[in-house]
């Protein structure tokens, strides 16, 4: 891989990465509620399995997908529905202390397993793969781009939490907390929008 294309993969992987997006709404919902340290595993989940997901389009289930317009499909509406429920748990959390004593974060397997019908990483994955992917050096090239993300994307998805994190104490009270909550609510859904197209 040239040095031009490694430097447009990792532009490419930081703009998608930093972006909002359902993961970096989740995150910074949960760096309000719950702290950075509870989300560390929400954060770990979303970077390693979005990494796994690079590499199963990589061998050919992008392929499959993209030949199969209503499998497609399904992902992306079995994605929109779990996003409006999560929307809804944002939506309806209690104050601070109440859901540091009774609620959780994602886990790392909620999340990572969460890539699977996030419709942004869908769209991010098969362009990754079918614009940062050599022919001749193949295998090589989608490790390559797989470790990229999943190097660029932590760093990422944690300025999130770590920004919700930061803005905890405006929001300890509960009256403002609850904007803020069905304002991210709102925002995850909106983020549907352009995904389902």
């Amino acid at each position: 891989m040239s040095v031009e294309l490694f430097l447009a993969l990792c532009v490419y992987s930081f703009v998608s990465s930093i972006t909002p997006g359902p993961n970096n709404l989740m995150l910074l919902a949960s760096g309000v509620n719950y702290g950075f340290q509870p989300t560390i595993p929400h954060m770990l989940g979303i970077a390693i399995g979005f990494g796994f997901l690079l590499l199963c389009v990589g061998a050919g289930l992008g392929q499959l997908l993209i030949s199969a317009p209503v499998a497609f499909t399904a992902v992306k509406f079995a994605g929109a529905t779990y996003l409006i429920y999560l929307a809804w748990r944002i939506a309806v959390s209690g104050p601070i202390e109440a859901r540091e004593a009774s609620g959780k974060p994602l886990t790392f397997f909620q999340a990572a397993a969460f890539q699977w019908v996030n419709p942004k990483a869908w769209v991010m994955a098969v362009s990754a793969m079918a614009i940062y992917t050599l022919e001749d050096r193949y295998w090589f090239s989608v490790l390559l781009v797989a470790f990229v993300f999943m190097t660029i994307n932590l760093p990422c998805v944690s300025a999130w939490c770590a920004m919700g994190t930061g803005m905890r104490r405006w929001l300890s009270d509960p009256k403002i907390l609850r904007v803020f909550n069905y304002s991210m609510a709102v925002m995850l859904v909106a983020s549907l929008w352009p995904m389902l197209q």
